[in-house]
Protein backbone atom coordinates (compact mmCIF):
# COMPACT_ATOMS: atom_id res chain seq x y z
CA UNK A 1 0.00 0.00 0.00
CA UNK A 2 1.32 3.67 -0.87
CA UNK A 3 -0.03 7.01 0.68
CA UNK A 4 -2.24 8.50 -1.34
CA UNK A 5 -1.53 12.33 -2.15
CA UNK A 6 -4.85 13.67 -0.18
CA UNK A 7 -5.89 13.58 2.98
CA UNK A 8 -9.30 13.17 4.53
CA UNK A 9 -10.74 15.51 7.21
CA UNK A 10 -12.49 14.71 9.55
CA UNK A 11 -14.80 17.74 11.38
CA UNK A 12 -16.88 18.04 13.84
CA UNK A 13 -20.11 19.90 14.04
CA UNK A 14 -19.19 20.88 17.92
CA UNK A 15 -16.26 22.91 17.25
CA UNK A 16 -13.23 20.63 18.28
CA UNK A 17 -10.71 20.96 15.52
CA UNK A 18 -10.24 19.36 12.47
CA UNK A 19 -8.55 16.14 12.08
CA UNK A 20 -6.29 15.28 9.05
CA UNK A 21 -6.36 11.29 8.69
CA UNK A 22 -3.75 9.49 5.97
CA UNK A 23 -5.26 7.87 3.24
CA UNK A 24 -3.59 4.93 1.39
CA UNK A 25 -3.83 2.73 -2.10
CA UNK A 26 -4.15 -0.77 -2.66
CA UNK A 27 -3.04 -2.31 -6.05
CA UNK A 28 -6.95 -2.35 -6.96
CA UNK A 29 -10.12 -1.72 -4.79
CA UNK A 30 -10.95 1.12 -2.75
CA UNK A 31 -8.93 3.47 -0.87
CA UNK A 32 -8.53 3.63 2.72
CA UNK A 33 -8.59 6.18 5.84
CA UNK A 34 -6.25 5.08 7.92
CA UNK A 35 -8.10 5.66 11.87
CA UNK A 36 -5.35 4.09 14.12
CA UNK A 37 -4.60 7.52 15.76
CA UNK A 38 -7.72 8.25 15.53
CA UNK A 39 -8.21 7.82 19.53
CA UNK A 40 -5.46 9.54 20.40
CA UNK A 41 -6.18 12.57 18.43
CA UNK A 42 -10.12 12.70 19.04
CA UNK A 43 -10.81 10.39 22.05
CA UNK A 44 -13.26 8.64 19.86
CA UNK A 45 -13.39 4.86 18.16
CA UNK A 46 -15.26 4.30 14.85
CA UNK A 47 -18.98 2.10 15.07
CA UNK A 48 -19.13 -0.37 12.20
CA UNK A 49 -20.68 -3.49 12.92
CA UNK A 50 -20.05 -6.49 11.11
CA UNK A 51 -16.74 -4.51 9.84
CA UNK A 52 -18.66 -3.87 6.89
CA UNK A 53 -16.42 -0.14 5.88
CA UNK A 54 -13.54 -1.70 7.97
CA UNK A 55 -10.08 -3.12 6.32
CA UNK A 56 -8.91 -5.08 9.26
CA UNK A 57 -5.30 -5.77 7.37
CA UNK A 58 -3.58 -6.01 4.43
CA UNK A 59 -3.51 -8.54 2.41
CA UNK A 60 -2.11 -9.47 -1.07
CA UNK A 61 -3.45 -13.15 -1.15
CA UNK A 62 -7.23 -12.82 -2.75
CA UNK A 63 -9.39 -10.10 -3.93
CA UNK A 64 -13.25 -9.88 -4.61
CA UNK A 65 -14.94 -6.97 -6.69
CA UNK A 66 -17.92 -7.58 -5.85
CA UNK A 67 -20.09 -4.98 -8.01
CA UNK A 68 -18.18 -7.16 -10.99
CA UNK A 69 -18.65 -10.53 -9.78
CA UNK A 70 -14.68 -10.98 -9.65
CA UNK A 71 -12.32 -13.41 -7.48
CA UNK A 72 -8.53 -12.75 -8.20
CA UNK A 73 -5.87 -15.31 -6.18
CA UNK A 74 -2.89 -13.55 -6.40
CA UNK A 75 -3.98 -11.73 -9.24
CA UNK A 76 -5.03 -15.02 -11.27
CA UNK A 77 -9.11 -14.94 -12.25
CA UNK A 78 -10.80 -17.97 -10.62
CA UNK A 79 -12.47 -19.22 -13.58
CA UNK A 80 -8.76 -19.55 -15.64
CA UNK A 81 -7.60 -21.08 -12.52
CA UNK A 82 -10.47 -23.62 -11.95
CA UNK A 83 -9.77 -24.47 -16.13
CA UNK A 84 -6.12 -24.77 -16.00
CA UNK A 85 -5.43 -25.99 -12.68
CA UNK A 86 -5.82 -28.43 -9.84
CA UNK A 87 -6.22 -27.83 -6.79
CA UNK A 88 -2.73 -28.21 -5.04
CA UNK A 89 -1.30 -25.95 -8.04
CA UNK A 90 -3.96 -23.50 -6.36
CA UNK A 91 -2.58 -24.05 -3.07
CA UNK A 92 0.88 -23.63 -3.78
CA UNK A 93 0.03 -20.84 -5.24
CA UNK A 94 -1.82 -19.24 -2.28
CA UNK A 95 1.11 -20.21 0.17
CA UNK A 96 3.55 -19.08 -2.16
CA UNK A 97 2.46 -16.17 -4.08
CA UNK A 98 3.17 -17.90 -7.68
CA UNK A 99 2.00 -20.85 -9.43
CA UNK A 100 4.57 -24.17 -9.45
CA UNK A 101 6.08 -24.91 -12.34
CA UNK A 102 6.67 -28.55 -13.08
CA UNK A 103 9.36 -29.56 -10.51
CA UNK A 104 7.84 -27.40 -8.23
CA UNK A 105 4.29 -29.37 -8.77
CA UNK A 106 6.27 -32.68 -8.28
CA UNK A 107 7.92 -31.77 -5.24
CA UNK A 108 4.68 -29.63 -3.21
CA UNK A 109 2.48 -32.88 -4.40
CA UNK A 110 5.24 -35.09 -3.23
CA UNK A 111 5.14 -33.48 0.21
CA UNK A 112 1.53 -33.59 0.84
CA UNK A 113 0.95 -36.96 0.08
CA UNK A 114 3.65 -37.90 2.14
CA UNK A 115 2.12 -36.24 4.96
CA UNK A 116 -1.78 -37.64 4.57
CA UNK A 117 -1.65 -40.61 7.22
CA UNK A 118 -3.18 -39.19 10.86
CA UNK A 119 -1.10 -40.86 13.98
CA UNK A 120 -3.67 -43.89 14.72
CA UNK A 121 -4.51 -42.72 18.14
CA UNK A 122 -6.70 -40.37 16.43
CA UNK A 123 -9.06 -43.57 16.02
CA UNK A 124 -9.44 -43.96 19.25
CA UNK A 125 -10.37 -40.16 19.53
CA UNK A 126 -13.07 -40.30 17.21
CA UNK A 127 -14.43 -42.94 19.19
CA UNK A 128 -15.27 -40.60 22.34
CA UNK A 129 -17.93 -39.14 20.03
CA UNK A 130 -21.52 -40.02 19.81
CA UNK A 131 -22.20 -42.30 16.27
CA UNK A 132 -25.00 -39.36 14.90
CA UNK A 133 -22.49 -36.19 16.07
CA UNK A 134 -22.33 -33.69 13.37
CA UNK A 135 -19.10 -34.04 11.04
CA UNK A 136 -18.02 -30.49 12.05
CA UNK A 137 -18.66 -31.32 15.76
CA UNK A 138 -16.39 -33.89 15.06
CA UNK A 139 -13.79 -31.82 12.75
CA UNK A 140 -13.87 -28.90 15.24
CA UNK A 141 -12.12 -31.48 17.86
CA UNK A 142 -9.95 -33.28 15.19
CA UNK A 143 -8.34 -30.51 13.93
CA UNK A 144 -7.49 -28.71 17.35
CA UNK A 145 -6.18 -32.52 18.26
CA UNK A 146 -3.59 -32.45 15.98
CA UNK A 147 -1.79 -29.70 18.30
CA UNK A 148 -1.42 -32.83 20.87
CA UNK A 149 0.37 -35.05 18.23
CA UNK A 150 2.91 -32.63 16.12
CA UNK A 151 4.65 -30.73 19.17
CA UNK A 152 7.26 -30.29 16.27
CA UNK A 153 5.30 -27.54 14.35
CA UNK A 154 2.92 -25.49 17.34
CA UNK A 155 5.58 -22.94 17.33
CA UNK A 156 3.76 -20.13 15.20
CA UNK A 157 5.98 -17.44 15.46
CA UNK A 158 9.05 -19.90 13.81
CA UNK A 159 8.86 -20.04 9.37
CA UNK A 160 9.73 -22.96 9.67
CA UNK A 161 7.05 -24.61 11.96
CA UNK A 162 4.24 -23.10 9.87
CA UNK A 163 5.35 -24.19 7.43
CA UNK A 164 5.37 -27.98 8.32
CA UNK A 165 2.02 -26.91 10.16
CA UNK A 166 0.73 -25.97 7.05
CA UNK A 167 1.93 -29.32 4.65
CA UNK A 168 0.02 -31.27 7.55
CA UNK A 169 -2.93 -29.45 7.28
CA UNK A 170 -3.37 -29.20 3.84
CA UNK A 171 -2.75 -33.47 3.60
CA UNK A 172 -4.38 -34.61 7.15
CA UNK A 173 -8.29 -32.37 6.61
CA UNK A 174 -9.12 -34.94 3.30
CA UNK A 175 -8.56 -38.00 5.80
CA UNK A 176 -9.99 -36.56 9.35
CA UNK A 177 -12.97 -35.86 7.04
CA UNK A 178 -13.46 -39.12 5.57
CA UNK A 179 -13.01 -40.53 9.08
CA UNK A 180 -15.78 -38.70 10.22
CA UNK A 181 -17.90 -39.53 7.90
CA UNK A 182 -17.01 -43.37 8.06
CA UNK A 183 -17.55 -43.52 11.65
CA UNK A 184 -20.70 -41.60 11.61
CA UNK A 185 -22.12 -44.41 9.12
CA UNK A 186 -19.74 -47.71 11.24
CA UNK A 187 -17.53 -48.13 8.05
CA UNK A 188 -13.92 -48.99 8.33
CA UNK A 189 -11.45 -46.30 7.89
CA UNK A 190 -9.56 -46.41 4.57
CA UNK A 191 -6.22 -45.89 4.52
CA UNK A 192 -4.63 -42.75 2.15
CA UNK A 193 -3.73 -43.74 -1.39
CA UNK A 194 -0.25 -42.55 -2.49
CA UNK A 195 -1.06 -43.48 -6.03
CA UNK A 196 -4.57 -41.54 -6.32
CA UNK A 197 -4.75 -37.60 -6.81
CA UNK A 198 -5.66 -35.37 -3.90
CA UNK A 199 -9.10 -35.39 -4.83
CA UNK A 200 -9.08 -39.20 -6.07
CA UNK A 201 -7.59 -40.04 -2.92
CA UNK A 202 -10.70 -38.30 -0.76
CA UNK A 203 -13.03 -40.17 -2.75
CA UNK A 204 -11.18 -43.61 -2.14
CA UNK A 205 -11.27 -42.69 1.51
CA UNK A 206 -14.98 -41.61 1.50
CA UNK A 207 -16.20 -44.85 -0.43
CA UNK A 208 -14.28 -47.31 -0.87
CA UNK A 209 -14.58 -50.28 1.65
CA UNK A 210 -11.89 -53.67 1.72
CA UNK A 211 -15.01 -55.67 0.42
CA UNK A 212 -13.87 -54.94 -3.25
CA UNK A 213 -11.78 -52.45 -5.24
CA UNK A 214 -13.07 -49.15 -5.80
CA UNK A 215 -12.43 -46.89 -8.67
CA UNK A 216 -12.32 -43.93 -9.13
CA UNK A 217 -14.54 -41.98 -11.65
CA UNK A 218 -12.63 -38.83 -13.68
CA UNK A 219 -16.01 -36.92 -13.95
CA UNK A 220 -16.58 -36.83 -10.18
CA UNK A 221 -12.45 -36.64 -9.53
CA UNK A 222 -12.86 -33.01 -11.17
CA UNK A 223 -15.74 -32.07 -10.03
CA UNK A 224 -14.49 -32.87 -6.48
CA UNK A 225 -11.20 -31.04 -7.70
CA UNK A 226 -13.23 -27.51 -8.80
CA UNK A 227 -15.00 -27.59 -5.77
CA UNK A 228 -12.09 -27.78 -3.09
CA UNK A 229 -10.43 -24.92 -5.90
CA UNK A 230 -13.55 -22.46 -5.52
CA UNK A 231 -13.44 -22.72 -1.99
CA UNK A 232 -9.95 -22.52 -1.47
CA UNK A 233 -10.15 -18.85 -0.02
CA UNK A 234 -12.18 -15.67 0.24
CA UNK A 235 -10.53 -12.55 1.69
CA UNK A 236 -11.39 -11.35 4.78
CA UNK A 237 -14.78 -13.76 5.87
CA UNK A 238 -15.68 -14.50 9.26
CA UNK A 239 -13.37 -17.55 9.24
CA UNK A 240 -10.95 -15.94 7.51
CA UNK A 241 -11.21 -13.39 10.21
CA UNK A 242 -11.49 -15.66 13.27
CA UNK A 243 -8.37 -17.77 12.11
CA UNK A 244 -5.88 -14.06 12.13
CA UNK A 245 -7.91 -12.84 15.48
CA UNK A 246 -7.26 -16.37 16.45
CA UNK A 247 -3.92 -16.69 15.79
CA UNK A 248 -2.64 -12.98 16.68
CA UNK A 249 -2.47 -14.15 20.10
CA UNK A 250 0.37 -16.71 19.24
CA UNK A 251 -1.92 -19.51 19.49
CA UNK A 252 -0.37 -22.68 17.33
CA UNK A 253 -1.61 -22.77 13.98
CA UNK A 254 -3.68 -26.31 14.05
CA UNK A 255 -5.57 -24.22 17.09
CA UNK A 256 -6.33 -21.08 15.08
CA UNK A 257 -7.82 -23.50 11.99
CA UNK A 258 -10.11 -25.40 14.59
CA UNK A 259 -11.79 -21.74 15.33
CA UNK A 260 -11.79 -21.48 11.46
CA UNK A 261 -13.66 -24.77 11.21
CA UNK A 262 -15.75 -23.71 14.34
CA UNK A 263 -16.71 -20.01 12.50
CA UNK A 264 -17.18 -22.00 9.40
CA UNK A 265 -19.73 -24.22 10.99
CA UNK A 266 -22.50 -21.06 10.82
CA UNK A 267 -25.34 -22.06 8.35
CA UNK A 268 -25.02 -18.16 7.31
CA UNK A 269 -21.40 -18.86 6.61
CA UNK A 270 -20.08 -22.76 5.47
CA UNK A 271 -23.23 -24.10 6.12
CA UNK A 272 -25.33 -22.39 3.68
CA UNK A 273 -25.28 -25.51 1.01
CA UNK A 274 -26.46 -27.57 3.97
CA UNK A 275 -29.03 -25.39 4.64
CA UNK A 276 -29.90 -25.15 0.73
CA UNK A 277 -30.02 -28.92 0.67
CA UNK A 278 -32.61 -28.43 3.70
CA UNK A 279 -34.51 -26.21 1.45
CA UNK A 280 -34.92 -28.19 -1.30
CA UNK A 281 -36.07 -31.23 0.41
CA UNK A 282 -38.40 -29.20 2.85
CA UNK A 283 -40.30 -27.94 -0.91
CA UNK A 284 -39.85 -31.72 -1.97
CA UNK A 285 -42.06 -32.48 0.72
CA UNK A 286 -44.76 -29.67 0.48
CA UNK A 287 -44.99 -31.50 -3.43
CA UNK A 288 -41.74 -30.85 -5.24
CA UNK A 289 -41.52 -28.94 -8.72
CA UNK A 290 -45.38 -28.21 -8.19
CA UNK A 291 -44.76 -26.18 -5.31
CA UNK A 292 -41.83 -24.39 -6.58
CA UNK A 293 -43.90 -20.62 -8.01
CA UNK A 294 -45.91 -21.18 -4.56
CA UNK A 295 -42.59 -21.30 -2.34
CA UNK A 296 -40.58 -18.60 -4.24
CA UNK A 297 -44.25 -16.59 -3.73
CA UNK A 298 -43.86 -17.12 -0.35
CA UNK A 299 -39.97 -15.87 -0.45
CA UNK A 300 -41.04 -12.07 -2.17
CA UNK A 301 -43.38 -11.95 0.82
CA UNK A 302 -41.86 -10.32 3.87
CA UNK A 303 -43.56 -11.33 6.36
CA UNK A 304 -44.13 -15.21 5.41
CA UNK A 305 -40.34 -15.57 6.95
CA UNK A 306 -39.58 -17.90 4.08
CA UNK A 307 -36.02 -17.52 2.68
CA UNK A 308 -34.41 -18.52 -0.46
CA UNK A 309 -30.98 -20.11 0.56
CA UNK A 310 -28.55 -20.37 -1.97
CA UNK A 311 -29.22 -17.40 -3.65
CA UNK A 312 -27.14 -13.97 -3.54
CA UNK A 313 -24.11 -13.06 -1.61
CA UNK A 314 -23.03 -10.78 1.12
CA UNK A 315 -20.12 -9.31 -1.35
CA UNK A 316 -21.40 -10.36 -4.82
CA UNK A 317 -23.82 -7.48 -6.36
CA UNK A 318 -23.21 -9.75 -9.61
CA UNK A 319 -23.21 -13.44 -10.79
CA UNK A 320 -20.58 -15.18 -7.85
CA UNK A 321 -18.26 -16.41 -10.58
CA UNK A 322 -17.82 -19.32 -8.49
CA UNK A 323 -21.43 -20.21 -9.31
CA UNK A 324 -20.71 -20.19 -13.04
CA UNK A 325 -17.69 -22.54 -12.94
CA UNK A 326 -19.78 -24.82 -10.30
CA UNK A 327 -23.46 -24.61 -12.20
CA UNK A 328 -20.79 -26.42 -15.50
CA UNK A 329 -19.44 -28.94 -13.12
CA UNK A 330 -22.94 -30.04 -12.00
CA UNK A 331 -24.22 -30.85 -15.58
CA UNK A 332 -21.33 -32.80 -16.41
CA UNK A 333 -22.05 -34.58 -12.87
CA UNK A 334 -25.96 -35.40 -12.93
CA UNK A 335 -25.39 -36.21 -16.49
CA UNK A 336 -22.41 -38.45 -15.37
CA UNK A 337 -24.12 -40.10 -13.04
CA UNK A 338 -28.07 -40.23 -14.85
CA UNK A 339 -29.68 -38.34 -12.60
CA UNK A 340 -31.01 -35.41 -14.39
CA UNK A 341 -34.68 -36.80 -13.86
CA UNK A 342 -33.67 -36.91 -10.07
CA UNK A 343 -36.66 -35.16 -8.09
CA UNK A 344 -34.38 -33.08 -6.36
CA UNK A 345 -32.60 -32.05 -8.98
CA UNK A 346 -35.54 -31.29 -11.41
CA UNK A 347 -36.61 -28.74 -8.34
CA UNK A 348 -33.14 -27.15 -7.83
CA UNK A 349 -32.90 -26.46 -12.53
CA UNK A 350 -37.21 -25.25 -11.24
CA UNK A 351 -35.78 -23.25 -8.63
CA UNK A 352 -32.84 -21.86 -10.46
CA UNK A 353 -34.54 -20.79 -13.90
CA UNK A 354 -37.39 -18.98 -11.92
CA UNK A 355 -34.53 -16.92 -10.06
CA UNK A 356 -32.63 -16.15 -13.31
CA UNK A 357 -35.97 -15.06 -15.14
CA UNK A 358 -38.33 -13.22 -12.35
CA UNK A 359 -37.83 -10.15 -12.25
CA UNK A 360 -38.38 -9.39 -8.53
CA UNK A 361 -35.13 -12.01 -8.17
CA UNK A 362 -33.00 -10.57 -11.08
CA UNK A 363 -33.58 -6.74 -10.04
CA UNK A 364 -32.41 -7.57 -6.28
CA UNK A 365 -29.20 -9.59 -8.13
CA UNK A 366 -30.99 -12.73 -6.20
CA UNK A 367 -28.74 -15.02 -8.28
CA UNK A 368 -27.62 -18.56 -7.37
CA UNK A 369 -24.41 -18.57 -5.16
CA UNK A 370 -21.32 -21.10 -5.05
CA UNK A 371 -23.37 -23.14 -2.45
CA UNK A 372 -26.51 -24.02 -4.78
CA UNK A 373 -24.70 -25.52 -7.18
CA UNK A 374 -21.78 -26.91 -5.21
CA UNK A 375 -24.56 -28.73 -2.42
CA UNK A 376 -26.42 -30.45 -5.48
CA UNK A 377 -23.37 -31.94 -6.93
CA UNK A 378 -22.11 -33.31 -3.49
CA UNK A 379 -25.23 -34.93 -3.27
CA UNK A 380 -25.16 -36.41 -6.26
CA UNK A 381 -21.51 -37.75 -5.74
CA UNK A 382 -23.16 -39.46 -2.57
CA UNK A 383 -21.75 -36.69 0.00
CA UNK A 384 -24.52 -36.71 2.99
CA UNK A 385 -25.50 -33.20 3.74
CA UNK A 386 -24.14 -32.70 7.06
CA UNK A 387 -20.91 -33.50 6.34
CA UNK A 388 -20.93 -30.19 3.27
CA UNK A 389 -19.63 -28.28 5.58
CA UNK A 390 -16.24 -30.32 6.52
CA UNK A 391 -15.72 -30.67 2.76
CA UNK A 392 -16.16 -26.76 3.00
CA UNK A 393 -13.23 -26.64 5.32
CA UNK A 394 -11.10 -29.01 3.81
CA UNK A 395 -11.10 -26.91 1.12
CA UNK A 396 -10.91 -23.61 2.40
CA UNK A 397 -7.56 -24.71 4.81
CA UNK A 398 -5.19 -23.51 2.56
CA UNK A 399 -6.71 -19.97 2.45
CA UNK A 400 -6.54 -20.03 6.29
CA UNK A 401 -2.88 -21.50 6.55
CA UNK A 402 -1.98 -18.38 4.18
CA UNK A 403 -3.92 -15.46 5.77
CA UNK A 404 -2.75 -16.82 8.83
CA UNK A 405 0.72 -16.98 7.69
CA UNK A 406 0.70 -13.17 6.07
CA UNK A 407 -0.06 -11.65 8.93
CA UNK A 408 2.61 -13.79 10.90
CA UNK A 409 4.80 -11.91 8.75
CA UNK A 410 3.29 -8.78 9.04
CA UNK A 411 5.52 -6.24 10.32
CA UNK A 412 2.42 -4.26 11.47
CA UNK A 413 0.58 -7.09 13.31
CA UNK A 414 -0.76 -7.17 16.40
CA UNK A 415 -3.08 -9.14 18.99
CA UNK A 416 -6.86 -8.33 17.85
CA UNK A 417 -8.61 -5.94 20.14
CA UNK A 418 -11.67 -4.59 18.40
CA UNK A 419 -13.04 -1.68 20.59
CA UNK A 420 -17.02 -1.36 21.55
CA UNK A 421 -19.68 1.30 21.72
CA UNK A 422 -20.95 0.85 25.30
CA UNK A 423 -24.56 1.15 26.20
CA UNK A 424 -24.68 -0.56 29.79
CA UNK A 425 -25.37 0.42 33.52
CA UNK A 426 -22.78 3.49 34.25
CA UNK A 427 -20.94 2.84 37.52
CA UNK A 428 -22.76 1.99 40.83
CA UNK A 429 -22.13 0.41 44.15
CA UNK A 430 -23.09 -2.90 45.27
CA UNK A 431 -25.88 -2.56 47.96
CA UNK A 432 -26.05 -5.27 50.57
CA UNK A 433 -27.51 -8.42 50.51
CA UNK A 434 -30.33 -7.59 52.77
CA UNK A 435 -31.64 -4.37 50.95
CA UNK A 436 -31.47 -5.25 47.43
Amino acid sequence: MKLADNKATLSFSNGSPSVDLPVYHGSVGPDVVDIRKLYAQTGMFTYDPGFLSTAATQSAITYIDGDKGELLYRGYPIEQLATNCDFLETCHLLLYGELPNTDQKKDFTSRVTNHTMVNEQMQFFLRGFRRDAHPMAIMTGLVGALSAFYHDSTDITNPEHREIAAIRLIAKMPTLVAMAYKYTVGQPYMYPQNNLSYAGNFLHMMFATPCEKYVVNPVIERAMDRIFTLHADHEQNASTSTVRLCGSSGTNPFAAIAAGVACLWGPAHGGANEACLNMLEDIQKMGGVSKVGEFMEKVKDKNSGVRLMGFGHRVYKNYDPRAKLMQETCREVLTELGLQNDPLFKLAMALEKIALEDDYFVSRKLYPNVDFYSGIVQRAIGIPVPLFTAIFALARTVGWIAQLNEMIGDPEYKIGRPRQLFSGSVKRDVKPLAVR
